[in-house]
């Protein structure tokens, strides 16, 4: 049981500290300058918008029945590990961060930033997959429309920059738009239930033999080898401590009270019931409808619900979810530059990282952002098909690219949630008295989630690195392994030189500003 006070207003112990520890700048820095004022409904729109992907379904419903046998491990043996363990941590600090937060906590400032890195290094390829994504919808409305690599680049450019430019907004006035995304992807899976409610009324018999108990098993080889899904669930299910990023922003986050404790807990639990709704009902729906083969196309959702109940709802089922993609950049981006703004604060980064504009957003943060995710985006779309001759079409290659990037998201995000988990064993036992003094959980079940949550961490960095997602489109593992391993090792190594010269930057500018 949660041990809440019942007056939200009544002030709790102060947050978990571990013994000579001190608090950092950016904990104090972000209470005072930005305001805390999300509420318990918009941490759980940010929760949603951050973890719920529609487009994950159709790959679901390729494996027929299996699928829900993938979401039912990876949710015993991932995600609800996650949310116990992001729950226990936010309660204990709920400060700005997260992640990098907790690890400063427990192993000091260089694995901090350094788990921060690996927290933030993915926001940037989400923000792309995410406007690639809509590129593949308008590329479904009408396939004459942006079907050349160099199309589909610019306007994800397109996206990317305009969306930048509103996440430097008020917060309030992003937070309104967010919960806006959520409420319009929930309905259409709602429209997902009533198709196939409909469709069951009127006799049709389901397009899935769901009878068949090896229609639901896991197979590591041979023609039913279906174990890839493991890594593309995990990543379905990644991203529970992210909406704690801002954690200093909550409302009531001055102190240490039952009404921050309410927000953290509550939007975990309400997030949790609505991601494990959308994905079922999602993949139920179209299994039933359309079947694993027609149910696997990337427009297969749409499709379903154009099926039962007509073209003009189908219209607004597209144009919801590519409302939801446009704002899930928006979102990406106005979190993970909370990311690099506390690292400033902390001195980790050029304190010009860390400014804010009128409306107390930390806009030159979502400036290099901006600028980096198009940069990339150019590179995917116009400079390597220019240069490599690429004559692949542009809905392959913009499948390719959207899973590519996804793959190599969910190593880099896969290792800083290993860190999860670790942060929970050593609070568990550095410091005893004051980690019992705040804990929400009873011992055994935080030590089962912690363990639970490190193997199959571990499981999807190694499943995600050995088993190609693009089996059907000829890429054998080897070269799956050779394309996201070595990929995403030299960006890396890349992104790590970059940062040990903007920490030489902060370092310089912390020696200047001393003497």
């Amino acid at each position: 049981m949660i041990d809440i006070q019942s007056d939200p207003n009544q002030l709790l112990p102060e947050p978990f500290e571990v013994e000579g520890g001190s608090r950092l700048p950016s904990e104090s820095y972000v209470v005072a300058s930005m305001p805390g004022l999300l509420g318990g409904t918009d941490m759980t729109a940010i929760y949603v918008i951050v973890i719920f992907f529609i487009s994950n379904i159709p790959t679901f419903v390729s494996a027929g029945p299996a699928g829900f046998t993938y979401l039912a491990i990876g949710a015993l043996t991932f995600f609800l590990p996650c949310v116990i363990v992001t729950a226990q941590l936010g309660v204990m600090l709920p400060h700005e961060g997260s992640l990098y937060n907790w690890t400063h906590k427990a192993f000091g400032g260089y694995w901090g930033f350094f788990i921060g890195f690996c927290a933030w290094f993915p926001g940037v390829l989400v923000m792309i997959a995410c406007g690639d994504t809509v590129v593949g919808l308008v590329n479904g409305l009408n396939s004459g429309w942006l079907q050349e690599p160099w199309q589909q680049g610019l306007t994800i450019a397109a996206i990317v920059a305009i969306t930048g430019f509103f996440s430097t907004r008020r917060l309030r006035s992003v937070q309104y738009v967010v919960n806006l995304a959520v409420y319009l992807i929930l309905f259409v899976v709602f429209l997902l239930l009533v198709a196939m409610v409909l469709f069951l009324l009127k006799g049709g018999h389901a397009q899935t033999n769901f009878s068949d108990i090896k229609n639901w098993g896991v197979y590591f080889s041979g023609t039913r080898q279906n174990i890839n899904l493991f890594g593309i669930i995990t990543l379905a299910y990644l991203g529970v401590e992210i909406p704690m990023i801002l954690g200093g922003e909550i409302i009531g986050s001055g102190a240490p009270s039952s009404k921050t404790r309410h927000v953290v807990t509550g939007h975990l639990l309400w997030g949790t019931v609505l991601v494990f709704l959308a994905y079922g009902v999602g993949t139920l729906a179209v299994l039933v409808v359309d079947g694993p083969t027609n149910g696997s196309i990337p427009m297969s959702i749409v499709m379903t619900i154009g099926q039962e109940l007509g073209n003009p709802l189908a219209f607004v089922a597209i144009v919801s979810i590519m409302v939801f993609f446009v704002v899930d950049v928006i979102v990406y981006n106005m979190l993970y530059a909370r990311l690099l703004l506390i690292a400033a604060i902390d001195k980790h980064l050029p304190k010009s990282a860390g400014k804010l504009n009128r409306y107390r957003i930390p806009s030159n943060a979502i400036l290099f952002q901006t600028v980096a995710a198009i940069v990339i985006t150019l590179i995917i779309f116009i400079v390597i098909p220019a240069f490599a001759n690429l004559h692949e079409s542009a809905v392959i290659l913009s499948f390719q690219v959207y899973e590519i990037m996804q793959a190599a998201a969910t190593l880099v995000w896969a290792i800083s949630t290993l860190c999860l988990f670790i942060c929970l064993f050593h609070f568990m036992q550095k410091d005893r008295l004051a980690f019992q003094k705040q804990q929400i959980f009873p011992r055994w079940l935080l030590n089962l989630a912690a363990l639970l949550g490190s193997l199959g961490s571990i499981a999807a960095i190694i499943g995600t690195l050995f088993f190609s997602w693009l089996v059907s489109y000829s890429v054998t593992n080897g070269q799956w392994s050779f394309i996201v391993g070595g990929g995403t090792a030299i960006l890396l190594v890349l992104a790590g030189i970059g940062s040990a010269l903007a920490s030489g930057q902060a370092s310089w500018e912390r020696m200047s500003g001393e003497a």
